[in-house]
């Protein structure tokens, strides 16, 4: 504690990307931000900022103490904020994060969430990787597939999302539907490219379709679906996704071992804080439209 002025700094400059911005915010000459940067990177004995012309860029030490230094300051806002009697108010920045495929449901949440609180900067981080609460790369995660077990979580459930396969009404109109699973040596698939998917569906179908019947793959779900409704082959997607595109036909009922389900992943230093109980509180709410009609 006896350095934040430094950790602060530094946070800032990463987080703005320029010295003179970061003075500003902090309201010090940038001389002082220089001083305080250089003063650390000595202390710690690693670089923080690669410095070029346009500014500074975190390097991967960097990087890391602007994880802890936003969760940081992020406490000490909701401690000043009860202190002051400010204790309701949500503002500032909320970090929330999920796979890709989830995007369709959260973004109109997200937006609309954002709407009842204009003070409020969404930053909405999608992709593969697990984002770590712990160093305060998100306040929410909204995770798939079996209960997260990371330590100092709090983890409730959500949501179910089914799946099943689907073809466009093109592909249903030129080669037909199987009938069963015996059928599948005379269809075209599309689906995961990760052999290592952790998907039940996507496992299904590794375990259930010919390989060379797989004829379209793809990381992006966004780019599965498209593909589906392109008339590239059958393929799974959300029934909730579905019902949103005209032109796709269900090949079969959804089944439950094909299910995802959806947990709500909480810190527990952040957990009870006036801005993630609000939205968790709206998530929840919006959420119950989600059912598929």
């Amino acid at each position: 504690m006896e350095h934040w002025d430094e950790v602060r700094t530094a946070y800032n400059v990463a987080r703005i990307g320029t010295v003179s911005g970061a003075a500003e915010v902090l309201g010090v000459h940038h001389a002082t931000v220089i001083r305080h940067i250089d003063a650390l990177e000595e202390r710690l004995g690693v670089k923080l900022f690669q410095r070029h012309a346009r500014g500074y860029t975190p390097t991967e030490a960097g990087s890391d103490l602007l994880r802890v230094a936003q969760a940081t300051d992020d406490q000490f806002s909701q401690l000043a904020g009860r202190i002051k009697g400010r204790g309701n108010e949500v503002s500032g920045e909320l970090v929330v994060t999920s796979i890709g495929g989830l995007s369709h449901l959260l973004v109109p949440v997200l937006a609309a969430f954002q709407d009842a609180y204009p003070g409020l900067t969404v930053r909405y981080l999608t992709g593969d990787r697990l984002f770590r609460l712990e160093y305060g790369e998100a306040h929410v995660a909204v995770r798939a597939g079996a209960v997260p077990d990371q330590p100092d979580n709090v983890v409730q459930p959500f949501f179910r999302q089914d799946f099943t396969l689907y073809a466009s009404e093109a592909y249903v109109a030129r080669h037909g539907l199987p009938e069963s699973c015996k059928d599948f040596g005379t269809h075209r698939f599309v689906g995961a490219d990760d052999p290592k998917s952790r998907a039940p569906f996507a496992r299904w179908m590794q375990e259930n379709v010919p390989a060379e019947n797989i004829i379209f793959k793809s990381g992006d779900v966004h780019a599965q679906r498209r593909a589906i409704l392109s008339g590239a082959g059958i393929g799974f997607t959300s029934v909730l996704q579905a019902a949103e595109v005209e032109g796709l036909v269900q090949v079969v009922p959804p089944k439950p071992d094909w299910a995802a389900p959806l947990w709500l992943v909480t810190h527990m230093d952040l957990h009870r804080t006036t801005k993630v109980q609000a939205f968790l509180a709206f998530l929840k709410e919006h959420s119950k439209a989600w059912q598929p009609e």
